[in-house]
């Protein structure tokens, strides 16, 4: 599967106790999947032309399993500009975004 998914966490302040929904949801699943490195949670602080800014979790397609259980939508894999990863193994950078990994 290559189908990404992305869920609103709120805003930047109010998306803390999200992030924690998320990493709570993450780790136990992840751990089930035998830790594989391409699944990752990434987020990103998003404002398209509003006031305040809109924090987006964005789940690996290896992630389907979580995002699935937090309702999460299908959306275009994210560009990795300003991405931070949630949760996952550092070395999944240049496993899902790899045109980029000489940057």
């Amino acid at each position: 599967m290559s189908t990404w998914f992305s869920k609103q966490l709120g805003d930047g302040v109010w998306s803390f106790s999200m992030r924690d929904q998320v990493k709570d949801a993450f780790l136990p699943l992840y751990v089930l999947a035998g830790r594989p490195v391409e699944m990752a949670v990434f987020t990103r602080h998003e404002s398209e032309g509003r006031l305040q800014c809109e924090v987006v979790a964005y789940f690996s397609p290896a992630a389907v399993s979580v995002a699935r259980a937090l309702h999460a939508t299908p959306c275009q894999k994210p560009a990795r500009g300003e991405l931070d990863l949630l949760a996952g193994e550092p070395g999944c950078w240049p496993l899902l975004f790899p045109s980029d990994a000489a940057e």
